[in-house]
């Protein structure tokens, strides 16, 4: 006995294959263009941190006047953790937005 084929449900799969290629794309596209940037809690750093965790730059943004090596140490240390974790609420904040309205195959979400 030969199964029937759906044809309004291929449709829907097509289409909703589709979007989801759309909204990779789109969210892809917004993830080169993400940048995060921190400073450290002592203001002597400033990290920026691209969407995928790599760190795109370091600036020592505040006086160096008697900053030993370990403080400095610390402060950059404590910018690249904190802009790590701010990349990552960005990248997830964005999936959130860019699929929020996805459908799945038969509407349930």
């Amino acid at each position: 006995m030969a199964r029937e084929i759906d044809d309004a449900w291929v449709e829907a799969a097509i289409a909703s294959y589709r979007r989801i290629e759309e909204k990779q794309e789109s969210f892809a596209r917004a993830m080169q263009r993400l940048e995060v940037c921190v400073r450290s809690p002592d203001n002597a750093v400033e990290v920026v941190v691209g969407a995928d965790g790599a760190v795109r730059g370091v600036s020592l943004i505040g006086s160096l006047d008697g900053t030993d090596r370990v403080a400095l140490s610390r402060s950059i240390q404590q910018a690249i953790s904190a802009a790590h974790e701010a990349a990552e609420w960005a990248r997830r904040k964005l999936f959130e937005e860019t699929f929020s309205d996805y459908e799945r195959l038969g509407g349930a979400k």
